[in-house]
């Protein structure tokens, strides 16, 4: 890894390693089948510091990380009246963003990627992070690409589960809003890792989803999802213990044209990690919302409850906004800021209180925090500080908050 650096080399770093390497953002929206070939390449870079009271060995460090992305969406055949898609994504990293103490979020920086062997610190390479078929089945005249028909979606291949459920239009994307994990998806499936794919974030599966538009009526739609888990993730094992997860969802205008989203999750782990590093069913459910309350105002909040097995935390809120830079004529600009609460799971305070050096309230919830602004210098650039502050580290009682400051580069086309 870089060695530390002071805080004034944060935006020079930044720079550098956005005119290094190329990246592109999280993944492409699924759902809409592309007229042609479409093509899309980024480059996100961030650049973070941490001081000796929040970094793993004790020591102010400062790290460099760069990600890079090529995506590429395709018609492809399909019988009759449907549609069909074919989607690749190739991903492709160096750095693994600063080293932590022992916190509940698995990471202060989502854009970091980088081989998990060995050798990583010292190797570039590629995976193939999504390779998906998407056949729509239009179930009202006029084809699947009327707004306000009706449709089944089949997507099968290798997927990100996150491109499909719990989706935020608040905080999903790490290259352009929050980056801290416990904001870009639920906290219990990603941080709490109940989504059980790979080392990645990728697994094999499937998915079927019936969803009607918003033309006639309020749009919604159902969606039923099946991925490997374990070792099944990873092409090694039978899917005979899957990661289920099946959810409703709504799109909904409370006042005249402010949009909202309201997503209803329950999911199902069969080879799920307990708190002890040991392997039993989990279960859980959540909810993930946005609602704009004006043009340039979206509030967002997430909830999940774990209800079959244990982990470090079985429970989580976050909540937040996002304003656009329209009140200042900088429309494409956008201001974040998020909360987030994570009590320690019945496991965690029963190991507390059998140690000699803490008792049953030694343990409460570790709370973050974070803001960020997204300046948009060009059409392709954009550059945005970002702020984060964790609290109770692991829901320990006594232990002293710590910030996180960074500065993230994107540039996509």
């Amino acid at each position: 890894m870089a060695a530390s650096a002071p805080p004034r080399a944060l935006a020079a770093a930044a720079l550098l390693a956005l005119a290094a390497a190329p990246a592109i953002a999280d993944s492409a929206p699924a759902g809409e089948a592309p007229d042609g070939p479409t093509v899309s390449v980024a480059l996100t870079s961030m650049v973070q510091r941490a001081g000796g009271g929040g970094s793993a060995d004790g020591h102010p460090a400062t790290r460099a990380n760069v990600r890079g992305d090529l995506t590429l969406t395709l018609p492809a055949a399909a019988p009759g009246e449907a549609e069909g898609q074919l989607f690749a994504h190739l991903r492709f990293g160096r750095g693994q963003g600063v080293a932590l103490r022992p916190t509940f979020t698995s990471s202060a920086n989502s854009t970091a990627f980088e081989f998990s062997g060995d050798d990583g610190a010292h190797s570039s390479f590629a995976v193939l992070a999504q390779a998906w078929y998407q056949l729509t089945l239009p179930l009202s005249p006029g084809g699947a690409e009327q707004p306000a028909g009706r449709r089944l979606e089949l997507t099968v291949g290798k997927l990100d589960p996150f491109v499909f459920f719990d989706q935020n239009a608040a905080a999903d994307d790490e290259s352009t809003r929050f980056v801290n994990n416990v904001f870009v998806h639920n906290p219990l499936l990603d941080s709490g890792g109940d989504v059980g794919a790979d080392a990645y974030g990728f697994a094999p599966g499937l998915r079927l989803a019936y969803r009607r538009g918003a033309d006639a009526g309020p749009a919604w739609g159902a969606s039923l999802g099946v991925f490997g888990a374990g070792t099944a993730a990873r092409f090694s094992g039978l899917p005979g213990r899957a990661f289920v997860i099946g959810q409703l969802e709504t799109i909904w205008f409370p006042w005249r044209t402010l949009q909202g989203h309201w997503r209803f999750y329950a999911w199902h782990n069969g080879e799920a990690t307990e708190a002890d590093g040991s392997t039993r069913r989990h279960r859980g459910w959540g909810v993930s919302v946005d609602q704009a309350l004006s043009d340039s105002v979206r509030l967002f909040g997430r909830h999940g409850r774990r209800t079959t097995g244990h982990g470090a935390f079985d429970r989580a809120t976050t909540l937040g906004a996002e304003i656009s830079g329209e009140a200042w004529r900088r429309p494409a600009d956008g201001f974040g800021v998020a909360l987030a609460w994570l009590p320690a799971g019945s496991a965690g305070r029963s190991a507390a209180s059998d140690a000699s050096f803490a008792g049953q309230h030694a343990l409460r919830a570790e709370r973050i925090a974070e803001l960020y602004y997204r300046w948009h210098v060009t059409d392709r650039i954009e550059l945005s500080p970002d702020l984060q502050w964790i609290g109770r580290a692991a829901a320990q009682a006594g232990a002293p908050g710590f910030t996180v400051i960074g500065l993230r580069a994107k540039l996509a086309w």
